[in-house]
């Protein structure tokens, strides 16, 4: 039985983050002294829309460095659906020296293309194996099976992958029978850890006989991870006295665990969920990494999928008999709350003026001004935090604003206000996501007739200071801001400081003057 460690690959995942050298060789150091067989280096494959760090890339000077430092043997692994056959002579033969085992991630439903894929690869004499992903669905989605005879003989691996980290035991023995009946290759296992069964499938799948399996230092990867190398190795130590050298396993767990506490990898609730049920965890690590959602708001919205209805309750459209010509959005950043006095002072000399809140966060400050309109964005677990913010909800003064039906995320509306919450009938200005923030205030202002929009609040990140979650909600704010321009007379103006590319600032004490 072989070990494969992809911890490299799936540190190619994280966006515009390298390794660094010390680490890289802290990794090879330490598996020159583990059982372990391959070293999966990262995907091979041209230049796609958005750059995944040095590791996601393999270029050949990391595979040169690679074979320097270890005599281990080397992996890639290419994405098929995104790598023609035709690209084989330019982007792999010429690193061939370098490579032991070119792996190939398929899609079941694109299997006639991995077959094309790996009789060019295997022309040029590489070692082939195919990683077909979905496991926990092929009972269902099957179909594939019966063109398993055609890897006899032309790959050398067939890997089962559990992708949704859904399968139990039972489900792998069942697997392994029913693959083995269709081809003489042999197997290997790669398992996801939502449920944290990825320790007891694999080694499940090696009672069953399966020569090859996956895992990762710390378990890390994508969303919920992997099975962790060392659980892996400590536990083949303990059940097949396996030599295991445990300082040399110690010193790469322990570079590895400050990243980990750096990025989040592992399971949670959510990716439980999307585990047991067999569904993509794309969206939960959208909605856990990037967006402020509730637990509940995700796992219903999980639920819902998988019964295929529609998450909300429609609400009253959101239609104003009076129309404001300025509107001032409130964010949640500091500067809403330093200058908020001027701010107040700036509000109660301007005409034609109402409110809407993007974030609750900083409403409080606002609350005194009883003869401006008041409007709340309520996204994901915005209810919860609004009810935080009032003690006293009875006696809450505003409106409350949803996204369009149907809301993918569940939304919370605190039973106080069902009377006081509207939804927008669309969002007309941006394709970007409708249950943002920023998207749901902007639409509101334009609903509201807004001949001019004001910001506070919207600070935006520090370059050097920001963590990847803040990285991507400012880029996503800066693509708003553009759209909504594009269909303004009046740029969007920000009237505290901001990093903001997209916002004309203007300061509100010149406004005072």
């Amino acid at each position: 039985m072989k070990i494969l460690d992809c911890t490299l690959r799936d540190g190619g995942y994280y966006t515009n983050w390298d390794f660094k050298p010390a680490l890289v060789e802290t990794y090879f150091r330490a598996m020159q002294q583990l059982p372990i067989e391959y070293l999966e280096i990262g995907y091979r494959s041209r230049e796609l829309a958005n750059y995944l760090g040095q590791y996601f890339y393999c270029p050949e000077y990391v595979l040169e460095n690679a074979r320097r430092l270890t005599d281990k043997k080397l992996a890639v692994i290419l994405n098929q659906k995104d790598f023609p056959a035709s690209d084989v002579k330019e982007v792999l033969v010429p690193v061939k020296d370098y490579l032991d085992l070119v792996r190939v991630a398929v899609n079941p439903d694109n299997f006639d293309e991995a077959l094309i894929l790996a009789t060019e690869l295997k022309s040029h004499g590489f070692k082939v194996a195919f990683n077909v992903m979905y496991m926990s669905s092929w009972s269902e989605n099957g179909a594939f099976i019966k063109e398993l005879p055609q890897t006899s003989g032309l790959v050398d691996y067939f890997y089962m992958v559990d992708s949704f980290g859904g399968v139990f035991p039972a489900d792998v023995k069942q697997t392994i029978k029913m693959v083995r009946n269709e081809t003489d290759v042999a197997l290997g296992f790669h398992g996801h850890n939502n449920l944290e069964l990825g320790l007891i499938n694999t080694l499940t799948a090696i009672e069953e006989g399966v020569e090859i399996v996956d895992a990762t230092i710390t378990g890390m990867g994508r969303g919920a991870g992997n099975l962790k190398t060392e659980l892996l190795l400590t536990a083949l130590n303990a059940k097949h006295e396996l030599d295991v050298n445990f300082n040399a396993l110690t010193s790469v767990v322990e570079a590895f665990e400050q990243l980990q506490s750096q990025h989040g990898w592992g399971t949670n609730l959510p990716y439980m969920v999307s585990g047991a049920n067999s569904l993509p965890q794309k969206d939960v690590m959208e909605w856990v990494t990037r967006r402020f959602y509730s637990f509940n708001s995700i796992i219903r919205a999980l639920q819902n999928r998988k019964k295929g209805s529609q998450d909300n309750e429609k609400l009253p459209i959101f239609e104003q008999l009076s129309s404001y010509r300025n509107v001032l959005i409130v964010g949640g950043g500091p500067n809403a709350v330093d200058h908020a006095e001027a701010i107040k002072h700036w509000i109660s000399n301007k005409e034609s003026v109402a409110i809407v809140h993007a974030s609750s966060k900083n409403a409080k400050h606002y609350e005194e001004l009883l003869d401006t309109p008041q409007f709340f964005c309520l996204v994901g677990s915005e209810g919860h935090r609004l009810e935080k913010v009032f003690d006293q909800m009875a006696d809450f003064k505003g409106q409350c604003i949803l996204p369009p039906y149907p809301r993918e995320m569940g939304t919370y509306i605190p039973s106080a206000l069902s009377g006081k919450s509207n939804e927008l009938k669309e969002v007309t200005f941006t394709k970007v996501n409708k249950d943002t923030h920023t998207v749901l205030a902007l639409q509101a202002a334009i609903d509201l007739g807004a001949t001019q929009v004001f910001m506070v609040g919207y600070d935006g990140y520090m370059e050097g200071n920001i963590s990847q979650q803040e990285k991507s909600l400012s880029e996503e704010n800066e693509l708003v801001f553009k759209d909504f321009n594009v269909i303004a007379e009046n740029s969007i103006v920000s009237l505290t400081p901001t990093n903001y590319k997209g916002l004309d600032v203007q300061s509100v004490y010149g406004k005072l003057v």
